[in-house]
């Protein structure tokens, strides 16, 4: 599965409903404080339900809402590339078109609502029928399944609750009035119909730039930690763990057994009274077992005692690790790469690398990677799709970056629109287009100029009088010439935005 677009609402900043398209790779751009390590972040507590980096708090509910009357936090997904069949009913495989527990696109939608930021309720929105007589077949025990069925019906199965439900179906099939509904998933009368799920959705891992610098919770043991889940994905290495497991729960209740035996010679009364508790192998958490793993130094010093700067190289290479064995390999898991800030610490070349790192890992199957960067260096590494800019004016949106902003593709414009950096490659740009379209002369034109004085050829000087754009243009292309006072940052801004206007005023 892939995330294909993520819905939230009421959410920190995010108070109205926000809809963010998702590709294989993803970076937010944008100002400081915007939301973009937010979006993150709302994504962790989704998929990792506080067990990750991020717990949901009262805090996180945003606070106009709060003020409105409205305490509930919304983190909807939709998700695509589902797979063929699932189990999410007994141990039935079945098929979620078949069980129409999809949208009306064809995609699963998976809603989680946290009153007042606590226990989270969770629902599959679904193109869903409505129709009385076949509207709610998912919650119902079999018994009650089996009194709908009628002669009329055909049914492969009357042992399976999926195949009860499609006779039925298909009877109605002419009249299932299918709606858009949401179904709370705890209500199936599968109650584990959510646990089920869960197992087909993506690992999500999300490393930040400014954790916490303690030995049991570092962001360096997250690869790592990441790696053991990824691996215990295996079915085969999952059935030889369970095959463990099941001939340890013998041995054990063997020994219980013998125990209780000499028990019951000495005291009847006592021994009768006394079960031996053993997990089931299905119920242990092997992940757990593994969760001493970590990277060490020399000396068994960990890495998250090293400097940030060495902490972040290391996850740099676990990532272009991560690019080649992901390429290589077949049916690996579904997982999320999730990263703030990672030109953090490091080298211009070093985050070049990395960037390299992550395009080549999005092209790998079964894998997506979400970044947030506030680095204009780093944007200038990537391409328009890659883009996405979150803005508040004059609402809150998450955009695509367009190449049509200008005619023509201008990182630049994105790091202006993102940061609001008034450079001078932007200023050419501008300028230069304004010249290709023969519009200068119109640009000039009712515009107040200042005192310019050029270089002629032979080395005279000469007074001109020039608008403020074409004065920072004359500069910027002559620096040698130190006769004119060095314009300002903010008669940079002032001429970047007015050109931006005069071109958005002629449609072009």
């Amino acid at each position: 599965m892939k995330i294909e677009k993520l819905i939230l609402s009421n959410f920190r900043s995010y108070k109205e409903e926000i809809s963010i398209d998702f590709n294989d790779l993803n970076v937010f751009v944008g100002k400081n404080d915007i939301g973009k390590s937010t979006i993150l972040e709302a994504l962790d507590i989704f998929f990792n339900e506080g067990k990750g980096i991020i717990k949901m708090d009262k805090d996180d509910i945003n606070k106009q809402a709060k003020e409105e009357g409205n305490y509930e936090i919304k983190i909807e997904i939709v998700f695509g590339d589902l797979p063929h069949e699932l189990t999410i009913d007994s141990t039935n495989p079945t098929r979620l078109e078949e069980e129409f527990l999809l949208n009306q696109d064809g995609k699963l939608t998976i809603i989680k609502k946290y009153p007042n930021a606590g226990k989270e309720k969770v629902f599959v929105k679904a193109y869903h029928p409505t129709n009385a007589a076949c509207s709610e077949l998912l919650l119902k025990k079999q018994p009650d399944l089996k009194k709908q069925l009628t002669e009329e019906m055909v049914c492969e199965d009357k042992t399976k609750n999926s195949e009860i439900r499609k006779a039925i179906w298909n009877f109605y099939s002419e009249n299932l009035e299918l709606k858009e509904i949401e179904i709370e998933l705890s209500k199936i009368d599968s109650k584990n119909s959510w646990e089920q799920l869960k197992t087909y959705l993506p690992l999500y891992s999300l490393f930040q730039s400014d954790r916490k610098n303690s030995d049991g919770d570092s962001e360096i043991q997250n690869p790592m930690k990441l790696a053991v889940q990824e691996i215990l994905k295996d079915k085969k290495l999952m059935d030889s763990l369970n095959q463990v497991a099941v001939e340890v729960e013998t041995k054990l209740k063997e020994v219980a057994d013998q125990t209780l035996d000499k028990l019951n010679e000495m005291n009847p009364e006592i021994a009768n009274s006394l079960t031996p508790v053993i997990p089931s192998p299905e119920s242990l958490k092997w992940v757990d077992v593994f969760k001493s793993v970590s990277i060490t130094g020399d000396e068994d010093i960990p890495i998250n005692k090293r400097g940030s700067g060495v902490k972040r190289l290391v996850l740099l290479n676990f990532f272009r690790a991560e690019a080649e064995r992901r390429k290589g390999e077949n049916n690996v898991p579904d997982i999320i790469y999730a990263i703030e800030e990672p030109e953090t610490s490091q080298h211009p070349s070093h985050q070049r690398k990395l960037i390299e790192a992550f395009i080549e890992l999005s092209k790998a199957d079964n894998t997506q990677v979400l970044l947030t960067t506030h680095s204009p260096s780093i944007v200038k590494l990537l391409e328009f799709e890659h883009l996405k800019l979150i803005k508040s004016e004059p609402s809150k949106e998450v955009v695509s970056v367009e190449r049509s902003e200008l005619p023509y593709p201008s990182l630049n414009e994105v790091n202006f629109l993102a940061f609001g950096e008034a450079n001078d490659e932007y200023h050419n740009e501008l300028y230069g287009f304004i010249e290709s379209e023969e519009l200068l002369a119109h640009y000039k034109d009712g515009k107040g100029t200042i005192e310019y004085i050029r270089i002629k050829h032979n080395g005279d000087l000469l007074t001109e009088q020039k608008i403020v754009s074409e004065y920072i243009r004359h500069q910027i292309h002559h620096p040698e010439n130190t006769h004119n006072a060095r314009y300002t940052d903010e008669q940079l801004q002032a001429s970047i935005n007015d050109m931006r206007a005069f071109i958005e005023l002629q449609g072009i």
